[in-house]
């Protein structure tokens, strides 16, 4: 989702930090990181680790545990067929919850 995205840009026009900065301080190009503002590549756990430092947040900040930063259909059908499952009553493995 396009959440962290904003969020992140958000936060760093607060402390008027520019793109240029941003992306100079993670070692990438301009370029790459206003990609991940306009949410263009996933962001992983190192680069929000990366961001937050610049920033100094928590991680939390950009990107909550509701909020997803990117799509995952997988787990979102697995999601959904342990939804199924406990509807229907269908035994669940302890493993798999």
């Amino acid at each position: 989702m396009k959440v962290c995205g904003q969020n992140i840009r958000k936060i760093r026009r607060s402390k008027d930090f520019t793109q240029e900065y941003m992306a100079f301080e993670m070692g990438i190009s301009q370029k790459a990181y206003s990609d991940i503002e306009n949410s263009k590549v996933k962001i992983n756990l190192e680069i929000l680790t990366k961001i937050s430092n610049i920033l100094e947040i928590k991680p939390s900040d950009i990107c909550s545990i509701s909020h997803r930063c990117s799509t995952n259909e997988y787990e979102d059908k697995y999601r959904e067929l342990l939804s199924y499952m406990k509807e229907k009553n269908i035994s669940i493995p302890e493993e798999y919850l």
